[in-house]
This record gives structure tokens, C-alpha cells and sequence, in this order.
């Protein structure tokens, strides 16, 4: 099937200025980012932070209090009947009909768009839905529930798809199965913007990440960017070890910051084996040991809490 596309040079997404306040409260603040064609962009941020209704300006759904939003070279704002055909939307929470089965729905969403886009049984097969096919909406798990929410976004065939926390309640094998199914629409030259709250998702799938938290974008660009602009340290971590001060870790040779995450610490530092030794000669003067101490490169984990003070997770 042959696609409209936006000019070569026109970004997919382009946001500028973007705000919105419910009362006092200022969901986005500013917000201003761009996407490309055939690519995969992660918004990363907590509850919270502003993602969700974000992408509800982006995709027609929610009027914002100023800004630029142009969405496929159109005004997502102003005009977002002319988008709404041509965009494919999976959000957090899917609405569904509670009595009709899988095919029944799907056959009902694939009437409302005039192009052929994916056939019903493509759909079921893409999603690993066949032994659910005649079951009721209701009687689905919610992770098959999220599967079948993103089958409804591909029903059009769209050239962007928006994917809000997509694999929230699917098991680890159904997730990465999922994964495949986003990577695929890249490989396709369709563009996604994914939300999530999983770290390793945004790693594995995104070509580009923005942060945001509290109605404003952190920080954007490439999971290497980001970890290459605030970390040159290796992570040492182990768990918190009680009787052993922050001041004294932050003097240990090599470590350039201190970081504590969910009963671990966390040193960066560019001198791991003196670091690591002075770990253990602490831990042996308490008369302890390090549990669970390791070492790894620093990750979009690590930006994350170096920009928020805070896990994702939380």
C-alpha cells in the first residue's frame, strides 16, 4: 500500500512550546522536541511527568494551552480530523467492548477506515492472539488486553503510531514478542513514539529518548548521548552497607559520585579496582561483607537517576 508522506525535510513530530495546566497544576511545561521518519522515540518519565498528555496534543485527543504541534505536516491542534486516519494510537488504558470477542472488535475497527489496511487474521498473527480469537474482551488477561489494543492501532496500516506504555502487564517472552512487532514497524519506514517505564525497553527499541519529569524534557537525544554526556565512570555497585558514610565512599580512589537506589549503592567511578578495594577494606573494617557487588557501564538507568534522583520505577 502506498503511503502519504510529510516533505523529506518535515519532521514526523515537530512540538514547540508545548503547555498545559489543569488548575495550578502544569502538566507540560515548554515542551519542545521533533521526530524523524522510520524512527522509534521514547518519552521516559514517571507518573506524572507530563508523557501521557503530551501525546494526547499529538494525537488530536487534547487541545493545549499554547504552542506549535504539527503531526504528518499537519496541525494536530487545528485540524485533527485530516491526522486521525493516518495515525495509529495504543493507549494506556483501551476502552474495550467488554461483550464482543477479538475478531468481533477487530473487524468492527477495520470497518471505520475506508483503506484495506491489515486483514483481520494478519492482525491476530501478528499479535499471538489465535487461541483468543472467539474470546470476549472481558473474560481477556491484561496483558492479552494490551496486545489486542496495539492490534487495533495497526488496523489502518498507519504511518505513525503511538504506543502508550505498551507492554504494561505482559509477561517477559510476550513483551520482547512485542518488541519485535515495533522493530518490524521501523523496518517498514512507519515512525512509533513509545512511552514506557521500562528502561531496558527504551535501550533496546529506541533510536531516540527524551526525559521528562515534571512537565518538562530533561534532557534528549540518543541512549549513547546521554550516557556518554553525564557518565566517563564505570557503576560499582553493591548493597548498602550499614555504618559506612556517604563522605567516606565519596573519598574512595577514583569515585567521581554517590548514588543510592532502592537499598544499593552506587559508586561512578574511573578507577574500578582501587575503588573496588576500598569497598572491601571499609567493609572488612565493619567487620562485613559487600553483597551482591558488581560492576557495569553506566546506562540510561543511570542518567535517569542522576537527572531525577530518582528510579524510573518509582
Amino acid at each position: 500500500m502506498s503511503i502519504p508522506t510529510a516533505a523529506a525535510a518535515e519532521p514526523v513530530i515537530r512540538v514547540a512550546g508545548l503547555h498545559k495546566a489543569y488548575g495550578e497544576t502544569r502538566a507540560v511545561d515548554g515542551v519542545s522536541f521533533e521526530v524523524q521518519a522510520g524512527t522509534i522515540f521514547g518519552l521516559l518519565g514517571p507518573n506524572g511527568a507530563g508523557k501521557t498528555t503530551t501525546v494526547e496534543v499529538l494525537e488530536g485527543l487534547r487541545e493545549p494551552d499554547r504552542g506549535e504541534v504539527r503531526v504528518l505536516g499537519v496541525d494536530a491542534v487545528r485540524d485533527p480530523d485530516r491526522l486521525k486516519p493516518r495515525i495509529g494510537v495504543s493507549l494506556q488504558t483501551a476502552a474495550l467492548y467488554p461483550k464482543l470477542t477479538v475478531v468481533e472488535v477487530l473487524d468492527l475497527f477495520r470497518g471505520f477506515y475506508h483503506l484495506g489496511g491489515r486483514s483481520t487474521d494478519e492482525l491476530i498473527s501478528l499479535m499471538d492472539l489465535g487461541e483468543k480469537r472467539t474470546t470476549r474482551t472481558q473474560n481477556l488477561s491484561g496483558g492479552q488486553r494490551q496486545r489486542l489494543s496495539v492490534a487495533l492501532a495497526l488496523v489502518n496500516d498507519p504511518e505513525l503510531v503511538f504506543l502508550d506504555e505498551p507492554t504494561t502487564g505482559m509477561d517477559p517472552a510476550a513483551r520482547r514478542a512485542l518488541w519485535d512487532v515495533v522493530l518490524g514497524l521501523r523496518s517498514a519506514g512507519r515512525t512509533v513514539l513509545l512511552t514506557t517505564h521500562y528502561l531496558e525497553e527504551a535501550e533496546v527499541l529506541c533510536d531516540r529518548v527524551a526525559i521528562m519529569d515534571h512537565g518538562h524534557i530533561l534532557e534528549e537525544g540518543t541512549v549513547e548521548e546521554l550516557v556518554s554526556r553525564r557518565f566517563k565512570e564505570r557503576a560499582v555497585r553493591f548493597d548498602t552497607i550499614d555504618g559506612l558514610p556517604e563522605e567516606r565512599l565519596a573519598r574512595m580512589p577514583g569515585v567521581a559520585s554517590v548514588k543510592h537506589e532502592d537499598g544499593d549503592t552506587l559508586l561512578y567511578t574511573r578507577d574500578v579496582a582501587g575503588t573496588i578495594g576500598a569497598v572491601l577494606d571499609a567493609a572488612e573494617g565493619l567487620g562485613v561483607e559487600p553483597a551482591n557487588l558488581g560492576v557495569r557501564r553506566a546506562t540510561l538507568e543511570d542518567v535517569f537517576l542522576d537527572l531525577t534522583g530518582r528510579a524510573l520505577r518509582d
